[in-house]
């Protein structure tokens, strides 16, 4: 069994861009420049955009948090994104979800310039990625295909089950392992809360990737021997003896799964830090082709 080290691929990512930044900076380059809107003091948010923003010092990008109060009004957040649109300095920006009741989410995303949206979330570019076409792929599903591309993992006729189907990974990860190329080219079954008698379809799998939010779902019975298992679920779980009252807990009953499997993703550590990683990679790109722009 081997274990698929979100840790250490997205250290080695972030080096690979540090260098090219260096290089950038070194023959008088604008260096990428990220910009981050948060709306409001949600805990788990400001942890997220504190460690993309440690990220970027990291790898030596320029990054700009602007923070709005959980009051702010759907039209001056539309104003605020308007304004990163046109400031010619900014490469890629990310509104951090969620948002508060008052916006409109969908709105919000459909306003950011596609050649701005690192996240990847405007239809424009989804709709690029569903037809090949070269765009920013959604962070966490970009990860996901990196690691198994940099573990040499076989995805070319192997049967993929996706559990669950959000915008952000079960949707994306559907199209993208069945798409012509490598990682891909797999037989992809898209399963969620209505699907019927899952474990048949989970025990078919050679590849199961599960982004549903449940702690521990994926048990040892419901999957065969040498499956590869990528785990996006992150959820907090209470536990009283822990320091801080509560432990990150993943989609897959890892203990016991992981007897099974050939690759396997830990929670933390795995896909995870994947996602800060190619956020970095995403707005690299975006000054890449910005170049052509400015």
């Amino acid at each position: 069994m081997t274990i698929l080290d979100g840790k250490k691929v997205s250290d080695d990512i972030k080096n690979e861009i540090a260098a090219e930044v260096a290089g950038m900076r070194s023959r008088g380059e604008k260096v990428p420049h990220l910009a981050a809107i948060i709306v409001g003091d949600d805990g788990a948010s400001l942890t997220y955009v504190g460690s993309k923003v440690k990220a970027c010092e990291k790898v030596g990008f320029e990054s700009t948090l602007i923070r709005m109060p959980y009051t702010t009004s759907e039209l001056e957040l539309l104003q605020k994104i308007k304004e990163l649109n046109t400031n010619d300095d900014i490469d890629g920006f990310i509104i951090q979800l969620p948002l508060p009741p008052q916006i409109n989410t969908q709105k919000v995303l459909m306003t950011v310039d596609p050649s701005k949206d690192v996240d990847g979330f405007h239809p424009e570019n989804f709709g690029k990625m569903a037809l090949d076409m070269s765009t920013f792929i959604p962070a966490t599903p970009f990860g996901i295909l990196e690691l198994l591309e940099r573990y040499k993992v076989e995805t070319k006729g192997k049967h993929t089950v996706v559990i669950g189907r959000s915008h952000i990974v079960g949707r994306p990860m559907s199209i993208l392992m069945g798409r012509k190329g490598w990682p891909g080219n797999s037989t992809v079954t898209l399963t969620h809360s209505h699907t019927k008698n899952i474990q048949e379809i989970t025990l078919q799998a050679d590849i199961i990737i599960s982004a549903l939010g449940v702690p521990k779902f994926l048990k040892a019975d419901m999957v065969k021997e040498g499956v590869v298992v990528i785990d996006v679920g992150i959820t907090r779980v209470p536990d009283e003896n822990s320091l801080k009252g509560y432990v990150i807990t993943g989609d897959v009953d890892y203990e016991n799964v992981s007897k099974k499997a050939s690759f396997i993703t830990p929670v933390p550590g795995g896909v995870g830090p994947m996602t800060i990683a190619m956020l970095m990679k995403n707005t690299l790109l975006a000054r890449e082709q910005r170049k052509h722009l400015v």
